[in-house]
């Protein structure tokens, strides 16, 4: 049986619709579409303290190749020419290979979200060299430089085995080839915002020079959302409220053209579809409407579509906004 993750809902409080409204903003709607994001299954290597997709060794939730290939069928169909796939640990899905290379004869391009720990997993070790051959673009999860942070947010031993994954991606041309792009991922240790996105890049690029001899592309930095374990540590300590009244005071309207989920269609395990993944999370199906799957939908169907919005918005749009792509203004 599946397990169901126990989900912890944006307390009721701000409304980030009226937030839009007062600035003349709402309601939010899709602009073209430009971008799958595919979460191919919820198992995953690690259960690091943070995530939001809950993911963990026991999970049992995978995608089917029977659901992927009518994913890869809506997609050429479709036109996409860009996707983004997400896990759990992706490459732990025994068809990842196989779709990637399918999407690949598709013409699109692919960008794979990697732990950096599961290169060190058993059947993996060709994996950095194998992305490479593909110059499959890497967006890597490294929440800080520093052993004890990393290990802390990520379970002991986290930090010196994505050090390692790090070498053998940069081994393998990543961070050095203009092809081979890597980017890491940073997101705050506790209830608080990600401080100023190029100040922390030019702290990774020197620390992980220095003490590593590690380079990388650029630096993402994601706001942690109140949602699954971030939210469980945010009742447990008392913080709930006051994180959401943090992300609600910081909201910056600058970043609201450049939300992920005005141009992308975020697509679960089962192939049903969501406005972004932190929707896909919360059971927020795509313009709160009923659940539908990717191929019951035509493109035209969504121009200028509603967006399903709550609370939980509000950690996309604070401060310097946060993506799958990092800060937004």
């Amino acid at each position: 049986m599946n397990r169901i993750a126990v989900k912890l809902q944006p307390a009721a409080g701000p409304s980030f619709a009226h937030a839009l409204s007062v600035h003349g903003l709402g309601p939010l709607c899709r602009d073209r579409l430009r971008e799958l994001q595919i979460n191919i299954g919820r198992l995953c290597n690690q259960a690091c303290n943070h995530c939001h997709v809950d993911a963990g060794p026991k999970r049992t939730e995978i995608m089917t190749w029977e659901t992927m290939e009518k994913i890869l069928d809506w997609t050429r169909d479709a036109g996409i020419t860009a996707v983004d796939i997400t896990g759990g640990a992706p490459e732990i899905n025994p068809h990842f290979r196989r779709l990637v290379d399918s999407f690949l004869a598709l013409g699109a391009q692919v960008t794979s979200r990697c732990n950096l720990t599961v290169l060190l997993e058993p059947r993996q070790n060709d994996l950095a060299s194998w992305y490479a051959q593909r110059k499959i673009r890497l967006v890597c999860s490294l929440p800080c430089y520093t052993q004890i942070n990393v290990d802390a947010q990520r379970g002991d031993g986290v930090f010196e085995k994505s050090i390692e994954a790090l070498k053998r991606l940069n081994s393998a041309g990543y961070g050095r080839e203009e092809a081979l792009v890597l980017d890491l991922v940073y997101n705050p240790g506790g209830a608080f915002l990600p401080g100023a996105q190029e100040k922390l890049e030019a702290d990774y690029k020197q620390r992980l020079q220095q003490d590593h001899g590690i380079v990388f592309s650029r630096l993402r930095t994601l706001t942690n959302l109140p949602i699954n374990r971030f939210a469980h540590f945010l009742e447990r300590t008392g913080q709930h409220e006051k994180y959401m009244q943090l992300l609600e005071e910081n909201f910056n309207p600058a970043t609201v053209p450049g939300l992920m989920c005005r141009h992308l269609v975020s697509v679960d395990w089962r192939g049903r579809v969501y406005d972004c993944d932190f929707n896909q999370m919360l059971d927020l199906p795509l313009g709160d409407r009923p659940p539908r799957y990717l191929w019951d939908i035509e493109t035209q169907d969504l121009n200028a579509a509603p967006i399903a919005v709550d609370s939980h918005c509000f950690g996309c749009t604070a401060g310097a906004g946060s993506s799958c792509g990092g800060a937004l203004a």
